[in-house]
């Protein structure tokens, strides 16, 4: 046992940051619990360093920091009294996030560009080594190289998937971040990093929104683990995202899809066949758009999934174990089809650990006008390879043309990249009128025949005028009623 002389000697070598130290350490840890996408986190960076524009121009100020607690012979986390360590863990890492930036983003390039197996990561060793020199133990280390990945690769795939900077997209993004991470990285860290297939996630939105960029983006930004064995993470994040339309299979099929089925199952199955439960991995996302489509028997077998984690394919007695996650889509409304009973209570809130609405494209340039014209550059540049001020002025001149003034866009995102090649072949495009015309064509029909109320003839008005102007508001303009109003009809809330 060691005298208490030595034990308060021991003590008193624990350093103790300055207070103009802690402050600087505080707020780089604020910002990286922060969520990227937040404004408020660009004037913390700002405050870190004044030559702040993106996170890269950090690692000079925060390496002189760093370094200037070396000379003093501080340089593990060990060195520092408790809350001090925990400032500088977080320094420490951030520091190795910013030197390896470059590495990972050629990573994450690799990898999309050969989606079937891992790539080998050739900086690995070097970024594990640094860490536990700064007194990582060699888990730790491992498991803070997963995440480090998985933050650069989130943050990829969350602003690169999704264009747009009107708020609703901004949001939008706010929104996904916090699905993969929580609204507080710091508490994903110490809590939930290996617990997140437990929150399910419900996508809404019009068709052609972009629900499946959006599922994507999380489904292809979970934590993935390293093995130092192979030099490589366990999976590619490509094979970790499963995708499904349900609207695509017949009743008869679904259940064989999702849970697979086991020879002599049913007529027609010569073999056994694996499900997408079963092939998702324990590190995956399931995505299963259209779950406004499936029937009461299959909402029901998903929710024991949901419930208890397992399911058993079609014709056999033994119960499987999916330890992914779920990520779920549909451009119906969810309240409809639940008065309606046609989608059970106890299924929804299953589903609704998060739920994310994604912005019509007619919100978003009401939003922001100037959002139609980023949008056609950034398709014009996905679309050739290269920027061309040219072609996108050319876009916007056609469509100012060819379209009303306020053209609603039914269609979305997927109807506007459409234009775009249509403009593209033949240098006009005058919209999709389909959804009014059948509008308008079911409102006469039910007026000859007789068969409108008065009540139903304002909600169907309603909901036509919504699809040509695009907002309550300039519904209520036009009908002369209040916004609440339109909004009770158009959501088909009549009493």
């Amino acid at each position: 046992m060691c005298p208490r002389s030595t034990f308060y000697a021991v003590v008193q070598k624990k350093a103790v940051l300055s207070t103009e130290d802690r402050d600087f350490f505080s707020l780089v840890v604020k910002a990286i619990y922060m969520n990227p996408f937040f404004d408020e986190r660009q004037e913390i960076l700002s405050q870190i360093s004044p030559r702040w524009y993106h996170d890269l121009t950090i690692g000079p100020e925060l390496t002189e920091r760093i370094e200037r607690l070396e000379r003093k012979g501080l340089k593990k986390i060990q060195n520092f009294r408790e809350e001090d360590g925990r400032l500088i863990r977080h320094a420490y890492l951030y520091q190795e996030f910013i030197r390896f930036d470059s590495d990972f983003v050629e990573l994450i390039q690799d990898q999309i560009k050969r989606p079937a197996a891992p790539v080998t990561v050739g900086f690995a060793d070097q970024l594990i080594t640094r860490l536990q020199s700064r007194g990582f133990q060699k888990e730790e280390a491992l498991r803070y190289f997963a995440l480090l990945y998985q933050i650069r690769r989130a943050f990829h795939f969350i602003s690169g998937a999704l264009m747009g900077d009107c708020p609703s997209m901004k949001n939008l993004r706010i929104a996904l971040w916090n699905n993969v991470f929580t609204y507080d990285v710091g508490l994903y860290d110490q809590h939930l990093w290996n617990r997140m297939e437990d929150f399910s996630t419900l996508l809404l939105g019009e068709t052609g929104t972009g629900k499946g960029s959006a599922a994507a983006a999380i489904g292809r930004s979970g934590l993935i683990p390293f093995d130092p064995k192979k030099g490589q993470f366990a999976y590619s994040f490509m094979e970790t995202f499963i995708t499904i339309n349900l609207s695509q299979f017949p009743e008869s099929l679904i259940e064989s899809e999702l849970f697979g089925h086991r020879k002599g199952a049913f007529t027609g199955a010569v073999e056994d066949h694996e499900g997408l439960f079963e092939r998702c991995s324990v590190h995956g996302a399931l995505f299963l758009d259209e779950i406004g489509d499936i029937s009461i028997p299959v909402q029901i077998k998903l929710l024991q999934v949901l419930q208890e984690r397992t399911f058993t394919p079609v014709g056999s007695h033994r119960y499987k174990r999916f330890e992914g996650r779920v990520i779920a889509a549909t451009n119906r409304s969810v309240e409809k089809l639940r008065k309606q009973g046609r989608f059970r209570d106890d299924f929804f809130y299953r589903l609704c650990s998060d739920i994310i609405t994604v912005p019509t494209l007619r919100q978003r340039i009401e939003e922001s006008p100037s959002e139609l014209e980023q949008m056609v550059e950034l398709i014009i540049t996905r679309m050739t390879g290269e920027e061309s001020s040219k072609l996108t002025d050319m876009i916007l001149e056609t469509f100012k043309r060819d379209l009303p003034a306020e053209y609603t866009w039914p269609g979305n995102v997927r109807e506007l990249e459409q234009a775009i090649r249509r403009i593209l072949l033949t240098k006009h495009y005058h919209g999709d009128d389909m959804v009014g015309s059948e509008l308008e064509e079911g409102i006469a029909d039910k007026i000859h025949a007789g068969t409108l109320t008065a009540s139903e003839l304002l909600n169907q008005y309603c909901n036509l005028l919504y699809a040509r102007y695009g907002t309550y508001q300039k519904v209520a303009r036009a009908t002369g009623l209040d916004a609440r109003t339109v909004k009770k009809y158009i959501l088909n809330k009549e009493e």
